[in-house]
């Protein structure tokens, strides 16, 4: 049986538990999230590495699963545009039986191996893109149809799941096993086998967005202010990174629009913001590279 579908030998009598222990045994058994992911850091990195020049090539980041898995591939690649002003074309999510599972069940959809291979297919991936496949049982026929798929197309595959030896992993270019075991209710993997694919997730992605100068010290530099809590945040990130003064960040932001990586350099090297522009591009989206030209 896998581990993720064992129950578990620490709950036996989980039902009849008084609140504040019940509380208590769903909270503490996340940190084996977090453990799971810790002991696979050097996969990870690998992933990242692996991933980092073909995603500044022009490649994709493509994101697989299904039912928990896969919504949280599709939160994944949805925040990267405001985040990191990562174009949503270069974000793609394919979840097993479609956009409606993301809000309703779809029986069945994660059975279709066939699919899988179609979907991802149809995204029409290039030697360039970087496949995140998302099974925690490791062996989802969906998943699976897309791994072949993409490794066919030439794509770096990264197979992510929660149980050893387990096909998404063994047979990706890089395999990442996040052991987290037995859930406290007996194979409802939402709890930390999910816990565990997010926190990797947002590793892998934030990681590649750090390589790639869309972050200068640990500032979000390059967010795409959709709302007024992120016009607001522009303004606190480049008071921050220069120590301007609020109207005077706020005025070069206006001129840039409200392009932070623009304004820091433009207000530290006390320059117009069109060479500010002009040394961001020749140093490659790089605020240090820029600061030091």
């Amino acid at each position: 049986m896998l581990k993720t579908e064992t129950p578990s030998s620490e709950h036996p009598q989980l039902d009849q538990y008084p609140l504040p222990e019940l509380v208590a045994a769903f909270v503490d058994d996340q940190f084996n999230a977090v453990r799971s992911v810790r002991a696979a850091a050097p996969q990870i990195a690998a992933a990242i590495e692996a991933a980092v020049p073909r995603i500044a090539s022009g490649g994709r980041l493509v994101y697989v699963g299904a039912g928990t898995s896969g919504r949280l591939g599709v939160l994944d690649s949805v925040e990267l545009y405001p985040t990191f002003s990562w174009p949503r074309e270069r974000a793609v999510a394919l979840l097993a039986g479609g956009e409606a599972a993301m809000f309703v069940a779809i029986e069945g959809a994660e059975d279709d191996r066939e699919q899988g291979a179609r979907d991802l297919l149809a995204a029409a991936p290039t030697a360039n893109d970087v496949v995140l496949l998302l099974a925690a049982s490791g062996g989802t026929p969906y998943v699976l149809g897309a791994l072949h798929a993409a490794r066919e197309a030439g794509a770096l595959t990264v197979g992510i799941a929660n149980n050893t030896h387990s096909p998404v992993a063994d047979e990706a270019h890089v395999g990442i096993v996040l052991d987290t075991g037995a859930e406290v209710i007996s194979g409802s993997t939402r709890l930390k086998a999910g816990t565990s694919q997010k926190i990797v997730l947002n590793t892998i992605s934030s990681a590649i967005m750090v390589r790639l100068h869309k972050v200068y010290r640990n500032l979000m530099v390059d967010l795409k202010p959709t709302n007024a809590k992120l016009f607001a945040r522009t303004v606190r990130l480049t008071v921050h990174a220069t120590g301007a003064g609020e109207a005077a960040a706020r005025a070069v932001l206006e001129e840039c629009g409200f392009h932070v990586k623009v304004a820091i350099v433009a207000l530290l090297k006390k320059v117009p913001v069109p060479q500010a522009e002009s040394l961001l591009a020749q140093a490659g989206g790089s605020v240090r590279g820029a600061l030091n030209a």
